[in-house]
């Protein structure tokens, strides 16, 4: 699949640190939460790591269950405001918990962070959120 998208934002979704994911439930209550990820080209990957939370049970994971339909955004802010720019993918997504899908992406993101190799991000259990774009939004200052 080719991902209708310039250049430069296709760039921005390889190289950039974190973006903001944004769910909902089943009943439209919207969650943004900011998220580290890898992109192959194709898919998105976040992990759910290691870092302390409440629960394991997070709320990002139920509602990609209940709703695939998620956004993520990523946003380069500069006081210089002719550097402003924005990626928005919006897409499916669905939950890995294992099997060579969720290995893969295990693998791009421990290559992409070395925080995560650091950590441990584990191969053998955990979560990944995987999102297949549907669309691409763009938009960078062209004064």
């Amino acid at each position: 699949m080719s991902l209708a998208a310039p250049a430069w934002a296709l760039d921005t979704l390889r190289h950039a640190r974190v973006g903001r994911l944004a769910t909902a439930d089943a009943g439209g209550q919207p969650l943004v939460v900011p998220v580290c990820y890898a992109f192959d080209g194709e898919t998105i990957y976040s992990a759910v790591d290691a870092k302390p939370k409440r629960t394991r049970d997070l709320r990002r994971l139920r509602n990609v269950r209940d709703n695939p339909r998620v956004s993520l955004v990523i946003d380069e802010y500069d006081e210089d405001w002719t550097r402003l720019s924005w990626v928005i993918v919006e897409g499916a997504a669905d939950v890995l918990e294992d099997g060579a899908a969720f290995t893969r992406a295990i693998d791009l993101l421990l290559a992409k962070y070395p925080q995560y190799r650091a950590m441990g991000l584990a191969r053998e259990s955990g979560a990944v959120v995987r999102i297949r774009p549907a669309r691409i939004l763009t938009w960078r200052f062209a004064g």
